[in-house]
């Protein structure tokens, strides 16, 4: 978990676009959102969460192959409290285990 959260960042995810599409209503929580083709924009507050993501080329360690999906993330109108209080939230919803 991070300890502050920029107003523009980018990850790249592990997972597929489907599953992605899966986990996202959960991780917005109650905010109002929208989705359009590789798009998403949440309203949070007064402010807004613009996501844009794409499809890259899978990982590849020796005979394992994972799936990465680029997200870019532009939070505007929130301040530095705002948005660590909504992308914990995010972050917990997005978090896989392992083991």
């Amino acid at each position: 978990m991070q300890s502050s959260y920029a107003e523009q960042f980018q990850r790249d995810m592990g997972c597929t676009e489907a599953e992605w599409l899966g986990w996202l209503p959960a991780a917005m929580g109650d905010c109002p959102w929208q989705h359009a083709g590789q798009t998403a924009v949440a309203t949070i507050g007064a402010g807004r969460l613009h996501l844009r993501w794409q499809v890259m080329p899978p990982r590849v360690i020796a005979l394992m192959r994972m799936p990465v999906l680029r997200v870019n993330f532009a939070l505007e109108g929130l301040d530095a409290q705002e948005r660590y209080a909504f992308m914990k939230r995010f972050d917990l919803y997005m978090q896989r285990g392992g083991g």
